[in-house]
Formats: C-alpha cells, sequence, structure tokens
C-alpha cells in the first residue's frame, strides 16, 4: 500500500468518525443549506381596504393577540415580570388594566397546535382528534438523531414506525370540517384578517385561507431576523427542541399562499406594522384581526436595540429573553395608539392571551413563577397564562378575576359580541356575562387537559395530574396549595377516585387523536430541560 494511499484511507476513516459523532452538528449547518426554498427580497402586502366612510354597521371590531410560549411571569402585572421585576410590560399591563385581567386563565394544551385549535373552534381539541402539535418532517429528523446520542437517565422515547408513517408536516392540520370563529365572523359580514403563525395545517383547505380569513401574512421560517445580521443578538441553548429550531430555520414569510420572501425588519415589528395597515384600511368597517406573534418562541433573537435596554440585567441568555419580550409589549402599545388615533378604540374588543406557558429549553428559571412546571407539561407553569379582555365601551376599567377561565371561551365570547348566535355546539362559554356581574356563578367547574400518556383535571379545587405509563399521580388542592407543592394522592383516594371517574367520561367523548403520538419526551418538573437529572427529582413523559 503507497503511503499516498494510507493517508487517503485514514482521511477517510476519521472524517467518517467525525461525521458520526457530531452528525446532529452537521445537520443542523446543513439543513438550511439545502432545504430552503427560493426566498425573494421582501414583497408588498396587499391588504383589502374598507370603504372610505364610516360604515353604520356599529358592531365591535375584534382584534386577537396571540403570544407564543410567553411565561405567566413575563408579564410585570403578574408578580414583578421577567428578571425579578426589572423588566416591565408597561403596554400589556396597561390593556389589562382597561379591561379584565383572568388571573387563572389557562391554556388549553401545553404545545402549541392544540390550544390554537382551541381558540378557533371553541372546543376541546381533543373532541376533534387534534391533541398532538405537529412537528416538521427535518424537526423531526434532529429529534431522532438527539435521541440516539441521549446518554441521560430520562431518555426519550420513539416510536419508530409511527415517525415513518405518519401523515406530511402540511398535512397534520386541524380537520376541514370545524367552525373557525373567522369563518363565523366572515360569514356575518366582518373583514378577517390572519398574521403570522397559523399551525393548524397548510394543505388546501385547513389553510387560513380555507379557514375564514380573507387575507394571511403568514409565518413560514422561524427566525426574526438572518443569524448573522448586524442587528440582532442571538442565545443558543444545548437543548433537542433549541437545536431542532435552529437547524429549521430560515427567515421568510408569504401573503395569501403566494411566493416566499424575507420580511424588511424583525418579525415581531414586521407583524406589528402589517397589523396597523389591517386596521388603517379597515376602521371604517368591522374586522377581525388575528395577530399570531412568533414571539417569544425560539430561536431567542432580539432587536440589538432593544438588547441595549436590558444592560442593567444579569447574563446575556436573559437578557435576549427580555428584550424580545420588550418589543413584543412594543407591539400591543402600538396596535392601542393606531386604534386611539382613528378613534375607534372603544368600540374595539382586544384579547391577549399566550397559547402555553413559558418553555424549558431556553435554560431560564422562574418565566413561569411562581408556579411549578413548563410548557409541555399540565403543571400549572404550563398551562396558565396571561389572559387579558378589554373592550372600553362595554368592560369596565381595573377589572380582575380569579375565576377560571379557558381559551376555547374566546370563541362564544368574540362571537357573541359581534352579536352572533353560535351554531353549534361549543365547550367554551360567552364570558362577558361574568365580566359584567350579570352572572355570579363561575365560568366552569371542571376543565380538562389530555395529550396522551399525561393528562389532567381541575374539578372545583382539586387539579389531578397523572403520567400513566409511569402510574405518577399528582393531587393538589388548589384552594390551599395554588403552587401544587403538596401531593395529596395518598391522603385522599376517594377524591382521586371521583376525578377518575370524570376522566374517563371525557376520554369516552373524545375522538382518536388524528394521528398519533411519535414521541414521549421525558419533562422534569422543576428543572428546565439540560439540568442533571437526580434521584428525587419529579418528572412526567410528555406524549406528542
Amino acid at each position: 500500500m503507497t503511503k499516498k494511499l494510507t493517508v487517503t484511507i485514514m482521511v477517510i476513516i476519521i472524517s467518517s468518525f467525525l461525521a458520526w459523532q457530531y452528525k446532529v452538528n452537521i445537520l443542523v449547518w446543513a439543513i438550511p443549506k439545502i432545504s430552503n426554498a427560493t426566498i425573494q427580497e421582501n414583497i408588498p402586502t396587499n391588504w383589502s381596504k374598507g370603504p372610505k366612510t364610516p360604515s353604520k354597521d356599529d358592531r365591535p371590531n375584534i382584534i386577537l393577540i396571540l403570544a407564543d410560549d410567553m411565561g405567566y411571569n413575563d408579564i410585570s402585572i403578574h408578580n414583578g415580570g421577567a428578571a425579578d421585576g426589572t423588566l416591565q410590560t408597561k403596554n400589556i399591563d396597561a390593556l389589562a388594566k382597561s379591561g379584565i385581567l383572568f388571573t387563572r386563565g389557562y391554556a388549553a394544551n401545553a404545545t402549541c397546535a392544540p390550544s390554537r385549535a382551541s381558540i378557533m373552534t371553541g372546543k376541546y381539541p381533543t373532541r376533534f382528534g387534534y391533541e398532538f402539535t405537529p412537528i416538521p418532517t427535518l424537526g423531526r429528523m434532529v429529534i431522532n438523531w438527539l435521541a440516539e446520542e441521549d446518554d441521560s437517565e430520562l431518555k426519550t422515547r420513539i416510536d419508530r414506525e409511527v415517525v415513518s408513517n405518519i401523515p406530511s408536516f402540511m398535512e397534520q392540520g386541524m380537520p376541514t370540517e370545524q367552525i373557525t370563529i373567522a369563518e363565523l365572523l366572515r360569514d356575518a359580514g366582518y373583514y378577517t384578517a390572519h398574521i403570522g403563525k397559523w399551525h393548524l395545517g397548510e394543505a388546501y383547505g385547513m389553510d387560513p385561507l380555507s379557514q375564514g380569513f380573507q387575507d394571511s401574512l403568514g409565518l413560514i421560517g422561524p427566525l426574526y431576523l438572518p443569524e448573522d445580521h448586524p442587528d440582532v443578538v442571538n442565545a443558543k441553548f444545548d437543548t433537542r427542541i433549541d437545536k431542532m429550531i435552529w437547524g429549521i430555520g430560515q427567515y421568510s414569510a408569504n401573503f395569501n399562499g403566494g411566493d416566499l420572501f424575507a420580511p424588511d425588519k424583525y418579525v415581531t415589528d414586521y407583524y406589528t406594522d402589517e397589523a396597523l395597515k389591517v386596521i388603517e384600511n379597515n376602521k371604517n368597517r368591522p374586522f377581525f384581526l388575528y395577530l399570531s406573534h412568533w414571539a417569544i418562541h425560539n430561536p431567542l433573537q432580539a432587536l440589538r436595540s432593544d438588547f441595549e435596554q436590558m444592560s442593567h440585567m444579569h447574563g446575556h441568555n436573559l437578557q435576549v429573553y427580555s428584550a424580545m419580550i420588550n418589543s413584543l409589549d412594543r407591539s400591543v402599545g402600538k396596535i392601542v395608539e393606531k386604534l386611539k388615533e382613528l378613534e375607534i378604540y372603544g368600540k374595539t374588543l382586544i384579547v391577549f392571551t399566550s397559547d402555553n406557558g413559558g418553555a424549558n429549553y431556553i435554560e431560564l428559571e422562574d418565566i413561569n413563577k411562581p408556579y411549578r412546571g413548563w410548557k409541555i407539561s399540565f403543571f400549572e407553569g404550563g398551562i396558565r397564562v396571561p389572559y387579558i379582555v378589554s373592550w372600553p365601551d362595554e368592560i369596565n376599567p381595573g377589572k380582575k378575576s380569579d375565576s377560571a377561565v379557558h381559551h376555547f371561551d374566546i370563541f362564544p365570547t368574540i362571537a357573541k359580541a359581534a352579536g352572533i348566535e353560535s351554531i353549534h355546539t361549543l365547550d367554551g362559554v360567552d364570558l362577558l356575562p361574568f365580566i359584567k356581574n350579570e352572572k355570579q356563578t363561575k365560568p366552569h367547574k371542571t376543565l380538562f387537559w389530555r395529550s396522551g400518556n399525561h393528562q389532567s383535571v381541575l374539578h372545583e379545587k382539586w387539579k389531578y395530574i397523572i403520567s400513566k405509563k409511569e402510574n405518577f399521580r399528582w393531587l393538589f388542592d388548589t384552594s390551599v396549595d395554588p403552587l401544587e407543592s403538596n401531593n395529596l394522592i395518598e391522603s385522599h383516594p376517594e377524591v382521586a377516585r371521583k376525578i377518575e371517574e370524570l376522566m374517563t367520561k371525557f376520554n369516552s367523548e373524545q375522538n382518536d387523536p388524528l394521528f398519533p403520538a411519535s414521541y414521549e419526551v421525558p419533562i422534569m418538573i422543576d428543572k428546565y430541560d439540560g439540568q442533571k437529572f437526580e434521584e428525587g427529582d419529579e418528572y412526567l413523559y410528555w406524549s406528542n
């Protein structure tokens, strides 16, 4: 064997070994370079325009603002906000003070898509089988490789047969026969516009334009700006989901299903400016604007100008995260300012909430403070979210309620405000009579959550949580223990049995999942992803 051949063989062997050892990093590097479709420069949007003079239709305008992965403690009106109160969300706080703040607002699920489906339909997402959050194909590839490399005690369980046969990401959508709030309002004469994240299917019949929106500016890529943009500050984490998001990252949007293009500014500001155009164009007729922000979902990317405003904070990651919250708060302020400028603020119903609690994979503590748990769990930190309703002409300012309310209540509340009687059965209830003190009872006696292996029930004062395959069970008396610190499962078996009966009945009324769970992911309740599991740490397995 010649020396040259020997060297060549050694290079091949070493290269192959390194490629295997670092396959995830290589994949994350390669995916954006091989998967991106052609992305044009920014394309101006062409939003529909209403009449030039005010119509005689005095029904309220409706704006639904949905944050993504916003923790309960991320707004300053709750417990002082992120960074020990040094971040103030003055505009979100002002919105809460202008109407009603629900301190026990609950997401429909602890992940993105089922919550969004519930908001759009007014139902439990499990009622029509939308139980799990779709994961892009390339994202599943990253998760599979990460799971292969996982040497921790708590390992991700993968059903590889399901993974190989699951429908495409575009086709993992909400059933087309479901009636959305956008369809209901459109058919009642409202102009309807969607901006931002959808996550309820992109195939024909599932996309926003098929589900009631007349115009749609959609999130396609998860980046807020290109990673190397001079105006952006990034924060990356050595966690599974963060690696996946960066790996599939691109900076793109489209309008009404057209060509992909790169927006001309930081995405949160871009969506906001487009929302202002919608409001300006349609100020003279009733409109429904669904502003579905990507913020503050990872990847953590902040405008440098916002980042520098947070220089008093300790830690790069917290500074980036807080800066992203600042941009979201600025968005809310601009929306309200525009409504006031156009003199339509009083007649505009605004709902602000988040799709779930703050995430465990961004290595930040206290974002759901004072509650335990994270996104991807049914402990309070995963499902208790900011929940604000403002309507100055109809709701007295400065109201606060500790009644448990749910995402599916948004649909009937909006419908009734618009003067529409729902034509089908809903799980949600109209909140306006409770807000106006016309009803003295509570909106809900019992609420349910389900994601395969993991389920929870809130029944009166009791909160019951299970991770079935592990036979982990928790029971909390929320009237004295809202922080879920004292598990009463051993001392109150009769309560657990009663709630299990309610859970069994609920499950019998739900549909099978539209697509099965492909993963079961371990979630430590009191530690974020990346922290070391130690004996005695409580955990559960999340099905998705």
